[in-house]
């Protein structure tokens, strides 16, 4: 795809990595900041509708505090708190210099996996865009633990995000935003880890976030929680509703302004011809799993390539406790994950129904809600 077609965008979503917000001394690099906003308010005022997506807080409350570490997930807790509102005060007034407003939100899981709450957060995001403000957004760490502290995570659980390059997708997932641009400390992906392997070439463009793609992937950045690996798992669910997705490196000067000059920096990732629709893309990607449900190879096939509903006849076992109308994990007899759905009876039912024919159903339960355990309409293919 040409580069002047690819930045052809009206709703952008910019996330600036914590390693682009800090300097060397790990203080916010106010001069890079306020380029960013410089750039920010551009896009605005030429029309366009711009949410960003930005780290920092833990760091910025870190640095306040003249803490040398932030172990504890109390003390985390405590310097975002610190540290978020002099994030925030830096934006309003940088924006406010180019006669802009910036509202802050600060989101946890359960905005995006209460179905209710993402559908909310969702008019809440467009009618800020409406009056011409720029959202500014932020894991609330404050009150979250998922994502500065994974312990607390439950056995066999998968959060919906726990990092802001997942957040970030999300975001223009619900907003359906065109464009994301994920600005970190590198320079985008590239054919092997750059910093192991002298002979690493930067991959321009990619056309579609396979296996092969992702095992390019190497470990989290130094101060941040994500890595490439976070980057591309957000760049495969953009490019599944037809977004666009565009990693550079922030630390160059005017970034922003140079990638919507046409200039050739970073890796694109194209759209995909997918078109997941807001269901679809609720179900696989914006919910908080706990429970999952094992299947049968001949289950497996008739779900992926023949598109049908899941019968409890193809039901191997099911694990953890949920309840109807969650979303649920559905794996492999390898215990592989390949999709996700709303399923139709709780855990309970769900374990007596194993192996069962749905003409059954009725018999076995007393009830009989459907005659799959989570109808076609209802699963996402991940």
């Amino acid at each position: 795809m040409e580069r002047k077609e690819f930045i052809k965008a009206n709703r952008i979503v910019i996330k600036l990595g914590t390693n682009v917000l800090r300097n060397d001394e790990g203080y916010v690099s106010l001069p890079r900041v306020y380029t960013f906003i410089e750039d920010i308010a551009r896009l605005v005022k030429s029309g366009k509708e711009v949410i960003v997506i930005t780290s920092g807080a833990v760091g910025l409350g870190k640095k306040r505090l003249g803490l040398e570490n932030t172990q504890g997930t109390a003390l985390k807790q405590a310097c975002a708190a610190i540290g978020q509102s002099k994030l925030m005060s830096i934006y309003e007034s940088g924006f406010d210099t180019y006669g802009l407003t910036a509202a802050q939100i600060l989101l946890t899981e359960d905005d995006f996996s209460v179905r209710e709450k993402y559908l909310s957060l969702r008019t809440t995001f467009n009618k800020l865009l409406e009056l011409g403000v720029i959202p500014v957004i932020n894991q609330n760490d404050t009150v979250s633990t998922l994502e500065i502290s994974p312990r607390v995570i439950k056995e066999d659980m998968q959060v919906c995000f726990s990092d802001n390059d997942k957040l970030s997708a999300l975001v223009a997932s619900e907003l359906e935003a065109d464009l994301l641009i994920i600005l970190s400390d590198i320079e985008g992906l590239y054919s092997a880890n750059p910093k192991t392997n002298p002979d690493a070439t930067l991959i321009k463009e990619v056309k579609e976030v396979n296996d092969d793609i992702l095992a390019l992937a190497s470990g989290a950045s130094d101060g941040g929680r994500g890595g490439m690996e976070t980057k591309l798992t957000a760049a495969r669910l953009v490019t599944r509703f037809g977004g666009k997705v565009l990693i550079a490196n922030g630390k160059q000067p005017y970034i922003i302004k140079r990638i919507f000059e046409g200039e050739d920096v970073g890796t694109m990732f194209l759209p995909t011809d997918e078109n997941l629709s807001d269901k679809k893309r609720w179900i696989g990607y914006a919910t908080n799993i706990v429970g999952k449900i094992v299947v049968n190879t001949g289950a497996k096939r008739a779900l992926v390539d023949e598109m049908k509903s899941l019968l409890p006849i193809g039901v191997l076992d099911v694990i953890n406790t949920f309840n109807k109308g969650d979303v649920i994990s559905i794996v492999d007899e390898n215990h592989n994950e390949f999709a996700r759905g709303i399923v139709n009876y709780d855990s309970e039912s769900c374990r007596k129904l194993i192996g069962s024919h749905s003409d059954n159903i009725l018999d076995i339960l007393g009830f009989k809600n459907y005659d799959a355990v989570i109808t076609r309409d209802n699963i996402t293919i991940l």
